[in-house]
């Protein structure tokens, strides 16, 4: 176990908000921005006046001869984490450098924060519960004003998601088809959240709304009683089995991480920001229009995904209406990291390399 901790913390941070640069990635290479949209009007019949859509850039736009934007690549992340999850080694290291699939020196790589996430609009920037309730849909429309009005790009070479960004793939893909010529879907179920996924987000939301201190949304200070909860739930709803109990055979090993990894997510959270995440994939349900998905698409799930469990056959059954999708399910092993097998490029990048060449 000498010298691991740093390399398995890392392996477990699913929703890390803010993580460490991959070593050797040059930070200078990683461009920040905002772009607000204009009197933006929720499904919900809620508006903001303003909402706020950070992204983080990577990479120079090339444009062909018509002057459109023809490089650029998408990846969108998942529930309670950022844009910036993807400068982690193990995903950039493996996918942004010379002759790797996503080379910067040939893509413009664009990774949102989407709404209620790292720096965008969100609840916590001060109307609390009075933010607008938004979900999938509002985040995927956000998601393209931004890039058709803030970064001029109406077409994308490739659209990557993770977990909920994975699921925003399929919005994508069913209500503008023909905006990005791949998509690379990772770790959901093109299905409504239901079953026990529904249940550990339900338990969580439940639980900071049973705390005495979250006040309606009003605390002063954050609900740590219902944050407990909430973050218990979340870390291992995402664990990998085989992968932990290799790493940490003795109950000593697992209370020292669980420690420091319980810690350092709870420090992240603020309760509304969370609640309003969670909430978002209420009505997600792609399921009755998976034919109008035309675009070449990869979708893969991993067989250690407590959140997407493969035992129940939902996505082959759902792939086979996909008419041009390739599916494939990560064999479990000791090294694969459960849900965040995702952010985990070594499992997959193989297969990101394919669908490149396919489309």
């Amino acid at each position: 176990m000498k010298n691991r901790w740093p390399r398995l913390a890392a392996a477990a941070a699913l929703l890390l908000a803010t993580p460490a640069l991959a070593q050797g990635f040059d930070a200078a290479q990683v461009k920040q921005g905002d772009h607000v949209i204009r009197d933006f009007a929720f499904r919900s019949g809620e508006k903001l006046p303003e909402l706020r859509m950070h992204y983080r850039t990577i990479g120079t736009p090339h444009r062909d001869a018509k002057g459109r934007i023809d490089n650029a690549v998408m990846i969108l992340h998942g529930t309670g984490g950022s844009g910036a999850q993807f400068l982690q080694p193990q995903f950039a290291d493996e996918l942004y450098g010379p002759g790797q699939p996503l080379d910067v020196r040939r893509y413009f790589i664009i990774l949102p924060d989407n709404i209620g996430h790292g720096d965008s609009s969100k609840p916590s920037d001060g109307l609390r519960m009075a933010f607008p309730h938004y979900d999938y849909d509002d985040m995927v429309e956000a998601q393209r004003r931004m890039l058709v009005d803030g970064l001029k790009v109406d077409h994308l070479r490739l659209t990557f998601g993770t977990s909920m960004g994975c699921m925003h793939i399929f919005v994508w893909g069913e209500k503008h088809p023909g905006f990005a010529s791949a998509l690379m879907p990772m770790a959901c179920q093109a299905a409504p959240i239901a079953g026990r996924n529904r249940m550990w987000r339900k338990a969580a939301m439940d639980g900071i709304r049973a705390d005495p201190a979250w006040q309606d949304g009003n605390y002063k200070a954050q609900p740590l009683l219902g944050l407990r909860t909430a973050s218990s739930l979340s870390q291992i709803a995402g664990a990998a089995a085989w992968y932990m109990q290799v790493q940490f055979p003795t109950r000593d090993a697992v209370d020292a991480y669980w420690k420091e990894r319980f810690d350092r997510d709870i420090t992240s959270r603020d309760a509304n920001d969370y609640l309003y995440q969670l909430d978002s994939s209420r009505d997600y349900d792609p399921s009755a229009d998976l034919e109008k998905i035309s675009a070449p698409m990869t979708w893969i799930n991993s067989s250690d995904d407590f959140i997407n469990p493969p035992e129940m056959g939902m996505a082959e059954t759902a792939a086979k209406r996909l008419k041009t999708t390739r599916y494939k399910l990560i064999p479990y092993s000791p090294e694969t990291r459960g849900h965040s097998t995702h952010t985990w490029a070594k499992f997959w990048k193989d297969e990101l390399v394919a669908l490149l060449a396919r489309s």
